[in-house]
This record gives structure tokens, sequence and C-alpha cells, in this order.
């Protein structure tokens, strides 16, 4: 039986909730096409994660343990993904539409001699077939995706699928593959450990652009994403200048976000920054420009001095909560 490999992303040993989504998504589309989902792990001590798997309606799982994909080396890394597609007869073969994600089921797909969808944000069935809904030029509009080759490769964004949770027991395989050396190994890595969500899993997240003026004023959106439980993000500018870190740029050179809430503070909504954003869920815009760009893709405007505006927002939001 053809099998939907998903190739699921961890860090620290545990699972990415993008993980959950595509786990869900497998189950799904196995469902209308006959295939069976099966889970592929790569790394080293991964029994609780594999385990984990169960959780979400997947009975198989396979670990690839070898230290040729040490420090997420691709090659070594996507030449596992392609051995274990073969192995397992793989119709599609799916991942999260991360940095990681990205490359190595780009590189998987060429050693398997398909194609690849990127950044997938939806799908339907056509008999045997899956076409895959994809953005294009910064999601102005959007393509639809059928596969001529075999395995159908895509990743998918983050939230394009609401996870549901189906608990079965799980096989665990251990696969032994004749890896080739990485041609470039990676020997380390410096990882910026961080407090709060990322921003591409955030449900909630609050954005700040130049409006802000300087790294200085940063503690008044602070304060809102505090109030609310969000996650902080910025436009590319903001991180350029090193106003905040990098893996909280949002836009079409950063991360792609789709929360349900996302509130844009002093940014005027440049198509490079749309480009990251606009497939939120609710979009709310501050702004003392009445004519940005932003208030275009806005379900709420609010034309105003952000200095004004956001502290007042603090303030009420505080207030409703304690009344709660």
């Amino acid at each position: 039986m053809a099998s939907i490999l998903v190739v699921a992303e961890l860090r620290d040993g545990k699972h990415r909730s993008v993980n959950f989504e595509l786990f869900t998504a497998a189950r799904q589309l196995g469902a209308e096409l006959g295939h069976t989902p099966v889970a592929l792990l790569i790394g080293s001590g991964l029994d609780d994660a594999a385990e984990a798997v169960g959780a979400w309606g997947v009975e198989t799982a396979v670990v690839v343990d070898d230290p040729k994909v040490a420090g997420h080396s691709a090659d070594a890394v996507a030449a596992a993904i392609a051995d274990v597609a073969r192995q397992k007869a793989a119709a599609i073969i799916l991942g999260g539409a991360t940095v990681l994600g990205k490359d190595h089921l780009a590189r998987a797909a060429q050693l398997l001699g398909t194609s690849i969808a990127q950044e997938c944000t939806g799908w339907r069935v056509d008999g045997d077939a899956v076409i895959f809904k994809r953005p294009l030029y910064g999601g102005k509009i959007y393509a639809n995706v059928r596969f001529t080759a075999s395995p159908a490769v895509a990743t998918v964004r983050s939230k394009a699928v609401k996870a549901e949770e189906q608990s079965v027991s799980v096989n665990i395989e251990k696969a032994s593959l004749d890896l080739p050396e990485p041609r470039v190994p990676v020997t380390g890595a410096d990882i910026t450990q961080s407090e709060t969500i990322d921003v591409t899993e955030a449900d909630l997240i609050v954005s700040g652009g130049r409006g802000l003026k300087g790294p200085e004023n940063w503690g008044v959106l602070k304060d809102l994403a505090d109030a609310m439980g969000a996650t902080l993000g910025c436009s590319r500018p903001v991180s350029d200048e090193g106003w905040r870190p990098h893996d909280e740029h949002i836009g079409q050179t950063g991360k792609t976000v789709s929360p349900t809430l996302y509130v844009a503070c002093g940014i005027s909504g440049a198509i490079q920054h749309l480009a990251g954003m606009s497939s939120s869920k609710y979009i709310v815009a501050i702004n003392k420009d009445e004519e940005a760009p932003i208030f275009k893709v806005a379900d709420y405007g609010i034309v105003g001095d952000l200095f004004e505006v956001i502290p007042a927002m603090t303030k009420e939001i505080r207030k409703i909560k304690a009344d709660d």
C-alpha cells in the first residue's frame, strides 16, 4: 500500500507544532486516497517523539539515527528522506514550510526525480491525485499545482491545517540506511534561545515597524503583547537596524505567519511585509498615516499616534482580563 510520508521537524527531541498539523493532513488525505500515514523522524534519542505520533493518528514511525545526519547536514538528511520514501512507497511527502523543511524536502525531491510545491496553504483530491494550492507574488495570486511525477512533495505553512488528535498505537521502526558522507558536515550551531513562542507558531502576534522610532520604545509594544499573551514580531527595517532580532522578522525575506490575530503597529505595509502576514485571520493596523497600505488588508484600522493608542489598548485589555 502507498504511504503519505510526513517529515517531522524536531527541536531538542520534541515535535514542533507544525508536525501535528501535518500528521492530521496526512491522516485526512490517507482516508480519501487509501494511503497510510507514516512519520519520519531524523536524529538521536527520539523514542519519546516517535511514540508521540500515535496521539495524532499515525500508526507507523520510522526513526533514522545516523551520525551523518547530525546537525541537520542537508544532503545526508535529504538522502535519508529519499531512501525512506522509496522503502515506504510514498505517493506524497509532506513537511513544514520552515527553513529546514523547505531546504531538506527540495533536495529530497531532486533525488527522487520529482518536483516540489513550496509554502502550500491548501489542497484538494481529484481522483487519485492531490492538487496543492500555493501563493505566488506575495499572495497576490494562488496556483493550483498538479504533479506529473511521483511522489508529490510539498511543504505546508503552519496553521494551514487544524491539528486534530486521534489516538492509535504506534509501530516504531529503526531504519538502517547507507547514507552518503555529508559534503558540508555541520560541526556546531549557535542557537538563540527564546522564552516566547516562535512567530510561525504563534496564534497572537503584535508586530512593530519603524513607527516605533527606535529600540528604546519597544517596551510599549511588549506591554501590549504581555497583556494579550501575544508573541512579538517586526518588519524588515526594524531587524535590519538591529532594534529586534532577525528571528522576529516577518515578511517575504523573513518568516511567514498565519495567526488568528495580527496587530501591526507603526508598519506602513510594504508588499514585502504583507507577503509574510496577509494570511492572518484578523488584522488590526495602527498607523498615524491614513493612506498607509496596511489599511487595505486590515480588518480593523486605527488612525492615530501609536504612543497614545497602544497604552490605551493595553490598559483596557488588562482591565478586561482583571474583570474576568
